[in-house]
């Protein structure tokens, strides 16, 4: 039975080692306490605690191996730089070398493409960020593909009962950045998990793309739910260039991924409004 191990059982995580699960693969999960997880002890395979940051306590879980995959998708809960640092390139260094030579999936995210013309961007366009957090993304990027692993570099994510776009425009709190121009990326948590299991199981190495078929303008997606929910037009208001991994306005292609077998389950964020009530209701919630 091939084994993998999933560090970070978040949101992202916990379907992807479902989804393993479901496959037939024997699933060890870390989480960063013994509270996280012991929420997770119903489920169908094994978690403990493993501070990925802390070379002590990765090497205190060599035992565990060995594996024919270790998934990095660990959180760095919404910290700084120094987060980043610590859980993004310090752990994946961790995790690489004490199960080595089990391959590495690095789960990244399409902010490292700085591009602010509206331009489609593939793995192969500039990633140069500005920002201090998106210079570290970028370093462990580089990590892991020179140990032939995967990086796969996630557009904004949301998906069961969760949509922080929604949200927004339910509780009146959404915005249209300047002329509404600016592009959203995105790609639901269940199309994540399984473009993950399927990079893995494909035994693929190099950078990916995982967002849905379409991009989507500002303005025409909060028309849409404008229409759909009769309900305003959100307001106009100045862009925020105060974002943590800085401002950008970029097509995301998932050409790459799709060539590579795989299709996500909800093509657009409309998609996914339109099957799935309990996104909606939980955002009105």
């Amino acid at each position: 039975m091939a084994r993998v191990l999933i560090a970070g059982c978040g949101f992202v995580g916990l379907a992807t080692a479902r989804l393993f699960v479901q496959r037939g693969w024997e699933v060890i999960g870390c989480t960063h306490s013994d509270e996280s997880a012991a929420k997770l002890s119903g489920e169908a395979f094994q978690v403990m605690a493993c501070d990925i940051s802390d070379r002590a306590s990765v090497e205190a879980r060599a035992g565990l191996g060995p594996f024919d995959a270790v998934v990095h998708c660990a959180s760095s809960g919404r910290g700084g730089a120094e987060a980043y640092r610590r859980v993004y390139l310090e752990g994946s260094r961790n995790l690489a070398s004490v199960f080595a030579p089990a391959p590495m999936l690095f789960t990244s995210s399409t902010s490292v493409y700085a591009q602010t013309d509206g331009a489609w961007v593939t793995e192969d366009s500039p990633a140069e960020p500005q920002r201090e957090t998106g210079l570290l993304l970028r370093e462990t990027e580089d990590l892991v593909v020179a140990q032939k692993g995967i990086v796969a570099r996630l557009a904004g994510i949301y998906g069961p009962a969760r949509s922080v776009l929604l949200r927004k425009f339910f509780d009146g709190t959404a915005i249209i950045e300047g002329d509404g121009s600016k592009w959203i990326n995105q790609v639901h948590r269940d199309d994540i998990a399984s473009a993950i299991v399927h990079l893995v199981t494909s035994r693929a190495s190099g950078i990916f793309n995982v967002n849905d078929d379409r991009p989507l303008p500002q303005r025409e997606l909060y028309a849409w739910l404008a229409e759909r929910f009769s309900l305003p037009l959100p307001p106009s208001g100045p862009i925020d260039t105060n974002r943590k991994r800085g401002w950008t306005n970029k097509r995301v292609s998932n050409a790459r991924l799709r060539e590579f077998g795989w299709a996500p389950q909800f093509p657009s964020f409309f998609d996914a409004v339109a099957s799935d009530p309990g996104l909606v209701d939980n955002a009105r919630a």
